[in-house]
């Protein structure tokens, strides 16, 4: 049962949105690189060329967005503004349409003096939580089906799970299971509830599947031998006919699971017993008007894709597969995810295989430099990190932009989101501090901070933490 609507100041918000797009010529689109941001372009992309609006899109990072030139009578941001300074230079009778579920600069109010339209479109302004019940691509999938494209709303779904908007419960809650039943009531999306919650279902042999699990560090974490072991062990996987998870019947992912809670309680404190289901469990996506056999049909797999387009400069790329192509821009996404794949390995590699370890602890968190990485994938090896590190503190990952810039990417074990920490706000309170930038959400966050004020940075993050962290 959905238990949450859109509030009605918001509707009137989108009803605004839908007037002054249909009344506009000139548009300009800016969304993030990330899996949300790419379909947040899709869409909003997609509901234009329907309307016949001429329009350009550009795919951004936050650092280009503050004190931005806008040169079109309409700019759009997706996935993002709403913690940027994007009106800056807003001239008198331009227009402003921002749809962000990031935390906002400015409140409800700060349109009323302008001499320019200014509409944000934030759920945190309605008291809904931009983390775990409504995207960036949800926000824009409201805006399109304010046009009567409900059809997009499979977009809306990746969108939210790209964002990891599931992973606190394991299921979509709040305006996100609208998106979602309006989705599987349009026959774009199967929905498996309560499933074994484990990456690569089609893909990836389980043994291998198994061995990234990286919230806790377990015997299986980075050691197939171990998982192959205990896959025997249990009687669902043999020597000589490895299966995937999509193989699996009920009873022998019974076994998985129990194995998995008996593994995960022995090495957590207490407290965090009473969740360790939700690392285990959740609901799995398939998009059922894709090829079953294809990497697209599975909802993780194919935000996987959406977010090697973007860490690669390719978001053109993916918005086009999720416009309908299925020949050359499909060709193309699998060539950048298997060159991305490449580079995550050779990365990791290099961080965790040096004779001293680059993972550098200290009493709150942990980081390491990634020098040569490239800024657009440290977060994603920031995550991957996660399965070598000590999962009670959080873990960063810097790389310089340029010569006078860093940047910082976290990512956490997902059982300190339940300590009620929220790094993003922190991350953008010590980066302000140190003249940089910066957020995002309770376990994934970034920021920009100049070069030289590293050493600060972290001294104040650590600060921060202190009291925090009860493990």
């Amino acid at each position: 049962m959905i238990t949450m609507k859109i509030p009605q100041l918001m509707q009137e918000q989108y009803q605004q949105a839908k007037e002054i797009i249909e009344n506009a010529e000139d548009i300009k689109i800016y969304s993030h690189i990330d899996c949300d941001g790419i379909c947040s372009g899709a869409i909003l992309s997609t509901t234009l060329d329907r309307q016949n609006k001429d329009h350009e899109i550009e795919f951004v990072n936050l650092d280009v967005l503050d004190n931005i030139d806008l040169t079109h009578e309409l700019t759009i941001f997706s996935d993002l503004g709403s913690g940027q300074k994007i009106d800056a230079n807003a001239k008198k009778g331009q227009k402003i349409i921002v749809l962000d579920h990031h935390p906002p600069l400015r409140d409800l109010n700060y349109k009323d003096d302008k001499d320019y339209t200014y509409l944000e479109i934030n759920p945190i302004h309605h008291g809904i939580d931009g983390s775990y019940y409504v995207c960036g691509g949800g926000l824009c999938y409201f805006l399109a089906k304010e046009f009567g494209y409900t059809d997009l709303s499979w977009i809306g779904v990746l969108s939210a799970i790209g964002d990891m908007q599931n992973t606190k419960t394991g299921h979509f809650e709040g305006l996100n299971e609208i998106i979602q039943q309006d989705a599987i009531d349009g026959g774009y999306l199967a929905l498996v509830k309560n499933d074994l919650n484990i990456y690569g279902r089609n893909s990836r042999p389980l043994f291998v599947a198994l061995s990234y699990f990286s919230d806790v560090n377990l015997p299986i974490t980075n050691n197939t031998t171990e998982t192959m072991a205990i896959l025997e062990e249990l009687g669902i996987d043999e020597k000589h006919n490895r299966k995937t998870l999509n193989e699996l019947t009920m009873e022998e992912k019974t076994k998985l699971y129990q194995k998995l809670v008996e593994m995960i309680s022995k090495v957590v404190p207490g407290k965090y017993v009473k969740y360790i289901p939700q690392l285990i469990i959740g609901d799995s996506y398939t998009f059922i008007k894709e090829d079953s056999n294809s990497f697209l049909s599975d909802g993780s797999e194919f935000s996987t894709a959406m977010n090697a387009c973007g860490r690669n400069s390719e978001e053109h790329v993916a918005m086009e597969v999720l416009k309908g192509d299925r020949f050359v821009a499909l060709d193309e996404l699998e060539e950048v995810s298997l060159n991305h794949r490449r580079n995550l390995a050779k990365a990791i590699s290099k961080i965790t295989e040096e004779d001293n370890t680059s993972i550098i602890e200290l009493e709150n968190l942990q980081y390491f430099d990634g020098d040569g990485i490239k800024p657009e994938i440290v977060g994603t090896i920031t995550g991957m990190i996660l399965g070598y590190c000590n999962w009670q503190k959080p873990v960063i990952g810097f790389t310089q932009t340029d010569e006078d810039g860093l940047k910082v990417s976290l990512r956490c074990s997902r059982l300190l989101s339940y300590d009620g920490i929220h790094f993003g706000n922190i991350i953008r309170e010590v980066a302000h501090d140190v003249g940089g930038s910066g957020g995002g959400h309770a376990m994934a966050c970034g920021a920009y901070i100049p070069v030289d004020k590293k050493s600060v940075f972290l001294e104040q993050f650590n600060t921060k933490l202190n009291g925090k962290l009860t493990n």
